[in-house]
């Protein structure tokens, strides 16, 4: 049976952000609020969302300049933005307290809100974030490999040209990806892109004082091992886990490896997948 019930729009820190909602209200339960990476419109973590909707009320967010949310070539798209987008949409919305799972700039989107100490973030997942930044080695994915594909899926593309770009996705996730990719505006990927480069979510990670849970890709290379020790020596409570049998669109490669991953971390576990094993590991 589907957990979704609806999608909607709301206005908060000054733009229209749109969001899909799976599941409802979790009495004693803290709402989800998932935060998708640099090109992943809300839609394309759907799959995601509708899982973790059987335990939780779960909110996926259209970051500013993806999907359905505000976009225009005046729009703010740094990644300071971006946190008081995700903090101020929690407070439209009414949330007293709220988790937060980020993928990739989703993450650091969540780790840059935590510097301005949120009141009601509870907790934080952050999915394989990139970990470069100033004086670090850079993102290992290339600018051209996202330019490329929005031009194309601007001009229309089905999954079998999405492949030429995913190769290891299946035909409904590439589907689905040529649908919705046209909706992210050039100017916010160029500027979240250089973001990864020019923001320093090494100093935030310093303030982090919520629950932190770290999932990182075993099959990747945007968090190496010695990152990973990195960020534990800057917060020593994190619980890392690694799931193995996936890149860095961990969901896409390992889905019940995802789940896995994230436990009861939310404040409840995650059911397993009715198909599928558990990959991740401490």
């Amino acid at each position: 049976m589907s957990t979704y019930p609806y999608g909607g729009n709301v206005r908060a820190n000054g733009i229209r952000q749109h969001y899909l909602r799976y599941g409802g209200a979790r009495t004693q339960r803290d709402p989800v609020i998932i935060v998708p990476g640099i090109t992943s419109p809300a839609l394309t973590w759907g799959f995601v969302a509708a899982h973790l909707g059987k335990v939780f009320d779960t909110y996926v967010l259209d970051v500013r300049g993806r999907g359905l949310s505000s976009a225009s070539d005046s729009l703010d798209y740094s990644l300071d933005a971006q946190a008081a987008d995700l903090m101020a949409f929690a407070t439209a919305l009414g949330f007293e307290r709220y988790s937060v799972v980020g993928h990739s700039m989703g993450a650091r989107i969540g780790i840059r809100a935590l510097r301005a100490k949120p009141a009601g973030m509870a907790r934080l997942a952050m999915i394989d974030p990139p970990v470069s930044g100033p004086g670090r080695r850079p993102y290992p994915s290339q600018l051209p490999w996202y330019i490329d594909s929005i031009r194309q899926s601007r001009e229309g593309m089905n999954a079998d040209a999405m492949r030429a770009f995913c190769p290891t996705w299946t035909d409904e996730q590439l589907a689905l990806r040529a649908e919705w990719l046209h909706t992210c505006d050039e100017r916010a990927i160029r500027t979240s892109f250089d973001g990864f480069h020019t923001d320093d979510i090494h100093a935030d990670l310093a303030h982090l004082r919520i629950p932190a849970l770290l999932v990182t890709a075993g099959r990747g290379d945007v968090v190496r091992d010695a990152d990973v020790d990195e960020i534990r020596a800057l917060v020593p409570h994190l619980e890392h886990r690694r799931v193995h049998n996936a890149g860095h669109m961990i969901p896409w490669d390992d889905e019940a490896g995802f789940h896995a991953a994230l436990g009861d971390f939310l404040g409840a576990p995650v059911p397993p997948l009715a198909q599928g094993g558990n990959h991740a590991s401490q």
